[in-house]
């Protein structure tokens, strides 16, 4: 059973390459002034929590929809420079799906 699994482990990583091989060359990539345009978004949730605090529109939204001024918060000192989305799985629930979702739209309507 083991040589089955390692089998099948190897032809995994070789048949990619083999398939590479075969390929043609890869076509020139765009020039960057060719490439998708940037969102016009001010802020979104990877944003530092502490450049939302810092704009007053921003700020509204987070305590709106966080129930309260977040830079009060008792460690606000330590999840500062972090996002709305890197902070989200350490809030006990707190900061759900849905939350995180108007959040997101509000943000995107600041200009």
């Amino acid at each position: 059973m083991k040589f089955v699994i390692a089998a099948a482990a190897a032809a995994a990583f070789l048949i990619p390459a083999a398939a590479s091989a075969q390929t043609a060359p890869a076509a020139p990539s765009a020039p960057a002034a060719q490439a998708a345009p940037v969102s016009a978004a001010k802020f979104n949730l990877d944003t530092p929590i502490e450049t939302l605090v810092a704009d007053a529109k921003a700020n509204a939204v987070l305590t709106a929809n966080l129930g309260g001024d977040v830079s009060k918060h008792e460690h606000y000192e330590m999840f500062k420079t972090m996002s709305l989305r890197q902070v989200q799985p350490m809030s006990g629930g707190a900061i759900t799906e849905e939350t995180l979702g108007k959040i997101e739209k509000e943000l995107a309507a600041i200009k």
